[in-house]
């Protein structure tokens, strides 16, 4: 599981013309399901990201998570974040989860993240998506469930 993670100041996300998930403060989380992740994996991210401690304290040093500072959370599930680039120039996604499995394991990763008592926003799987942010840093972050 991959987590494209970026500190906003507001973020949101449309799908033709309709508003389907908005924050102010927080955190927007790009999310790509591998074909082989689990619900640990989903569950070990959402503890890192929600953790992170990406946000200043009263001295201006990074020291506070999302949690902390009662921020929120924006996910757009993006299955592009597992193409694979390496031969020729169109990628390949096989590594990606496959549409049902990935939706289902998304949502029980935005369920993991409501589970904190902060405000979870998602994007609409299997949709074009305008995503619109103000990063605020910029403080853009990679975790990743497979990484050693």
């Amino acid at each position: 599981m991959r987590a494209l993670v970026q500190r906003v100041s507001r973020a949101r996300v449309l799908v033709t013309d309709d508003l389907v998930g908005q924050i102010d403060r927080g955190i927007l989380i790009f999310l790509g399901i591998h074909r082989e992740d689990k619900q640990q994996d989903a569950e070990w991210l959402a503890r890192k990201v929600l953790h992170l401690r990406i946000f200043d304290d009263e001295r201006g040093k990074m020291n506070r998570s999302v949690i902390d500072i009662g921020g929120g959370v924006l996910v757009v599930p993006q299955f592009t974040l597992y193409g694979e680039t390496k031969k020729g120039n169109r990628p390949s996604y096989t590594d990606a989860a496959s549409p049902d499995y990935a939706k289902s394991l998304c949502n029980y990763f935005c369920q993991l993240c409501e589970n904190s008592g902060i405000l979870v926003a998602a994007g609409q799987f299997q949709a074009h998506m305008t995503v619109e942010l103000v990063n605020d840093g910029p403080v853009t972050l990679w975790c990743d469930t497979q990484a050693s």
